[in-house]
């Protein structure tokens, strides 16, 4: 039986670049952004580290299709750097690769760093683009904003809950949001908004609204990993370690056949049991101090407080509405203002993720943060309900 990769790897040091609409700095200023704080943090030199894995998602807009453009802007020591992806779970991907190289023995000192410049392009996220005859010319007849539309009108369906009620939900999780955004100087979106504003914005793809939606950012995050053995060696007595990661790819029984209903993530279900077994956790609402989840649109994250074991089943709305997962709930939920202000540059939010994280358990997180969190869960969902990716992650704080 594989014993898995809990303990075995710390994270050193983090770094993220301020996320937005960064016309100030192309692909390798964003990277060496990250990166400076990260080995600042880390308090070890560039040559120390082993090896590198690159997270970017849309390759020919961002940098290209190799891990060259990660080597060159940080001058790295001519060491091996993998370029990987995995939809929007990219920077988990990234993170990933770091953590079982160390965890493996193979490397004493691994970086991962995900970034995505897609400002400058003119990529707005909707509709889908086409990949052109260079490559094939499928073009999806669907969007991102009508695929998890139909996740909302699923959940409606299978739990009995009007519509009107669901929307309050939903705005309550982007308010939420907007109100953690404005409290993190590095967000995209900095700016608080009220209930009615969620409410009356504009459709998008019915029920989902304006406020509903994530926005496009510019933004690059990173962490340079390494054994508890050689951070306490280093001086390093609190310590956030890797307590699990895991991930679950759709095998097409969502689009297969019917017995799944649309109405959640089943890709997440998994990759949450896996984790929470490799964590040693068994009731997570209960664990878990503060959490960062795959927000993309508002209905996303709140099917995944069930699908996560946080809620009872059809019972998410209800815990949504009465603050569970706010700054001040049970379980904290987007402290930094998740995709939705923080950003979303696809190849840099798994890692942003962490690095929320991180910096809470460490008590580093300023003006929010929360007292004395222990344990924290990260979630990234890729692609779309019926062909997804999802990755969970648990990080826990040790002495």
């Amino acid at each position: 039986m594989p014993e898995g990769i809990r303990d075995k790897a710390v994270i050193l040091g983090m770094g993220c670049a301020k996320f937005g609409e960064r016309w100030d700095a192309g692909p390798e200023e964003l990277m060496l952004e990250a990166f400076t704080e990260a080995i600042d943090d880390a308090g070890i030199e560039r040559d120390q580290i082993d090896a590198a894995w690159f997270g970017v998602f849309y390759d020919e807009q961002s940098v290209g299709k190799s891990a060259l453009p990660l080597s060159i802007a940080l001058r790295l020591p001519n060491v091996p750097v993998s370029r990987v992806e995995n939809l929007c779970a990219t920077g988990s991907e990234a993170l990933r690769g770091a953590v079982y190289a160390v965890a493996s023995g193979a490397c004493d000192f691994a970086l991962a760093l995900g970034m995505e410049k897609l400002k400058d392009v003119g990529y707005a996220g909707l509709p889908e683009r086409s990949k052109g005859s260079f490559d094939d010319l499928y073009v999806p007849s669907y969007t991102a904003p009508g695929a998890f539309a139909q996740l909302a009108s699923a959940y409606a369906a299978r739990t009995g809950i009007e519509m009107d009620d669901l929307k309050r939900a939903m705005a309550h999780v982007s308010w939420k949001s907007h109100q953690n955004g404005a409290l993190n100087p590095k967000a995209h979106l900095q700016r608080e908004i009220t209930m009615e504003q969620a409410l009356n914005a504009p459709t998008v793809a019915y029920p989902l609204g304006l406020y509903d939606c994530c926005g496009v950012s510019d933004g690059a995050a990173c962490a340079i990993v390494t054994t508890p053995e050689l951070a306490r060696s280093l001086g390093r007595k609190d310590l956030v370690a890797i307590k699990a990661l895991q991930l679950a790819v759709s095998n097409g029984a969502e689009a297969g056949h019917s017995s799944w209903d649309g109405s959640y993530s089943l890709t997440t279900r998994i990759a949450a049991k896996r984790a929470y077994a490799e964590a040693d956790i068994t009731d997570p609402r209960e664990e878990l101090d503060l959490i960062e989840v795959h927000d993309c649109f508002s209905i996303t994250e709140l099917i995944v407080m069930e699908d996560l074991g946080l809620s009872e089943q059809g019972e998410a709305p209800k815990d949504v509405l009465d603050g569970v997962f706010d700054r001040d709930g049970k379980v904290p939920c987007q402290v930094d203002g998740g995709l939705k202000c923080f950003g979303h540059p696809i190849g840099a939010s798994g890692l942003r993720m962490a690095y929320e994280i991180y910096l809470q358990l460490l008590g580093r997180a300023g003006d929010r943060q929360l007292a004395s969190p222990t344990v924290g869960l990260t979630h990234n969902l890729g692609g779309i309900p019926n062909r997804s990716v999802a990755s969970v992650s648990v990080f826990g704080l040790t002495h």
